[in-house]
């Protein structure tokens, strides 16, 4: 019955393939190829939102956290959907906004340089600097996930199944470009939230309670500190954990979803949605998680890799087709967040650098050739990247989650809410955010408190000194300008 498995995959890669080549479009420019020319509907920007965010740390690492160590972990979570919810309710509209008023901006980087006239583009090279370094490294943890999920379910090479997920994203990112992207993520967001639910369910039902028992005391009877949600943590590293919330701000690959969409009164729907969707899903990852580690502790069968939960309850419990299904959630979670980060970071490498500084005349054609290739390089750098980790997924995508939320959190909330902010603010504030997390990670101070809060705490002090101080060493400033950006703020706020 095999066989069954391979039809539902075999199904999967196939639409993933289809709508790829089917969003083709040899005469495309670069608004369309990486934005879509703002075309996105709230279901689609909602699905694909959250199927970019969720990446494979939901279907591997969230189970395997609470597998570990039971609902300590539930801070995490809760600040993630805190954080997911003030980001649809705080950036999304005014983003959406003022990236049109600002030059019909396509990119973060683009968005940065209109926003403050920075005819030096030292703002679009930082900021696309820090996109590359950020992304390769997260890219490098969906290549992870990709290698284990293959391995748990086939008994792979961990390299072949990572290359393999990796062949797969690179094909319909390079050909079908932003619309292709969106499209899987939704379809893929679906299917997600199909296992979540389907999972945790058909365990439980498998659970051998005995007369009287419940599941929590099952519970706790296998782990006595499961159910503790202050076990093993201090208020700092709490604190830590809900500060997870705060990348949220600050990640390309889920913001430029708000950008995309056609208009943002449709952003509240999106949020009702996105949010619905989120709630659940963690739910189910955390319970899946759970359910798993009674199911295993009953049968005296632990698991060596706890981030191989669900990959092992499907397996055990589901039809062979079913299992396809599920292989094929798993993998959506990872590729649907690698095309998204490969799109924006072939986007730094051809707006932020390439055609930044080519002075002759490029044509639309060349530029969307350059975009697509750059996919390629960014995919084999972060390949390489992904192949000397060894680092657990839920650990690499938090250096990068944390790298991002520091360095441009802090500045895009400014950007959009406080007409004072100079570019030097704005340089500054990415600089040190990012300098921050990666310092407080190498001092080894991450085992204290999670490196997002002092970097996001280091960056929002340092653009707000810089910009009330800052004037006389602002050599950034452009004083013929100043009256137009003054202007597109309130134009900007006019249209909300």
């Amino acid at each position: 019955m095999d066989y069954a498995r391979y039809i539902a995959i075999a199904l999967y890669f196939g639409f993933l393939l289809f709508v790829g080549r089917y969003s083709y479009n040899k005469n495309a420019n670069m608004g369309e190829y990486l934005l879509d020319n703002r075309r996105l509907g709230p279901v689609v920007t909602a699905l694909s939102a959250g199927a970019s965010d969720m990446s494979g740390w939901m279907l591997l690492g969230v189970p395997g956290a609470l597998y570990a160590t039971g609902l300590a972990t539930i801070w995490m979570v809760l600040g993630l959907v805190i954080g997911a919810y003030c980001n649809y309710l705080f950036l999304a509209k005014r983003l959406r906004v003022y990236t049109e008023v600002a030059s019909d901006s396509i990119t973060i980087p683009d968005f940065l340089q209109n926003r403050f006239k920075d005819e030096t583009k030292i703002l679009r090279i930082v900021s696309g600097l820090l996109i590359l370094i950020f992304f390769t490294l997260y890219v490098s943890s969906g290549i992870i996930a990709g290698g284990k999920s293959f391995e748990s379910f086939f008994g792979l090479d961990f390299k072949f199944g990572a290359i393999f997920t990796l062949a797969i994203v690179v094909f319909y990112t390079f050909f079908g470009g932003f619309r292709a992207v969106c499209i899987t993520d939704a379809f893929q967001g679906m299917l997600m939230f199909l296992v979540l639910v389907a999972v945790p369910v058909v365990a439980f039902c498998n659970l051998n309670l005995p007369d009287g028992a419940t599941f929590w005391s099952e519970v706790s009877k296998y782990g006595k500190n499961h159910l503790n949600v202050f076990y093993d943590q201090t208020f700092l590293s709490i604190l830590g954990l809900m500060a997870w919330g705060l990348g949220y701000f600050g990640q390309p690959h889920i913001i430029v979803r708000f950008m995309a969409i056609r208009s943002s009164k449709e952003l509240a729907q999106a949020r009702r949605i996105g949010i619905g969707w989120m709630a659940i899903g963690l739910a189910g990852a955390m319970m899946s998680g759970l359910i798993g580690f009674v199911y295993y502790s009953e049968l005296n069968l632990p698991l060596a890799d706890p981030e191989k939960v669900f990959l092992q309850l499907g397996e055990t419990l589901f039809h062979p087709f079913f299992v396809g299904i599920i292989i094929s959630a798993v993998l959506s979670a990872i590729m649907s967040t690698i095309s998204s980060q490969l799109l924006v970071s072939a986007s730094s490498v051809t707006q932020d650098f390439v055609f930044a500084f080519y002075k002759k005349e490029i044509s639309q054609k060349a530029q969307v050739s350059a975009g697509r290739y750059a996919v390629v390089a960014v995919a084999l750098v972060a390949t390489a990247l992904a192949f000397s980790f060894n680092e657990s997924v839920l650990n690499v995508v938090g250096y990068a989650w944390a790298g991002f939320g520091a360095s441009f959190g802090p500045v895009l909330l400014f950007s959009l809410y406080w007409r004072r902010m100079s570019a030097l603010a704005a340089l500054l504030g990415m600089i040190t955010g990012g300098a921050t997390v990666i310092a407080w990670i190498a001092l080894g101070l991450n085992s204290y408190v999670y490196e997002i809060l002092p970097g996001f705490a280091v960056s929002c002090v340092v653009i707000y000194l810089t910009s009330l101080y800052g004037d006389a060493i602002d050599k950034m400033s452009n004083e013929p300008n100043s009256a137009t950006v003054q202007d597109e703020f309130e134009k900007m706020k006019t249209r909300l």
